[in-house]
């Protein structure tokens, strides 16, 4: 499956942002999907992700609260609204995909999107 991000940008902290990752190439309700950052000179870290159908979904504690996922599998999109954001969310932010459950490390997904730069503002 191919996956291509988009929507991020410029923003001032407290203001929102909403990422689109759309997939092609494959039954996009067969994969598991997931975000995930890299802030300059850091690892890359777990975001979130969201089920096959959508009705479960997991975050990491650092955005729970101010950032949903969501998808349209007739859209084969996959989205990552964020609320609240702060500087420490400034980041490239990755989809990614896996035919089984999510895991946190990065290294057991199999696709990747190309990332989109997030950069807040204080």
């Amino acid at each position: 499956v191919q996956l291509q991000a988009s929507g991020g940008g410029l923003v001032q902290a407290g203001r929102s942002l909403r990422l689109s990752c759309a997939a092609s190439g494959r039954t996009f309700s067969n994969y598991y999907m997931g975000w995930f950052r890299q802030a300059p000179g850091k690892e890359r870290e777990f975001v979130a992700a969201i089920s096959w159908s959508g009705s479960s979904t997991s975050y990491a504690d650092s955005v729970k609260g101010r950032f949903t996922i969501s998808r349209d599998n007739a859209k084969n999109t996959v989205y990552l609204e964020m609320n609240s954001l702060k500087p420490e969310d400034t980041a490239v932010y990755y989809c990614a995909a896996r035919l089984s459950r999510y895991q946190r490390d990065d290294k057991s997904w199999n696709y990747w999107g190309q990332g989109t730069l997030v950069t807040v503002s204080s």
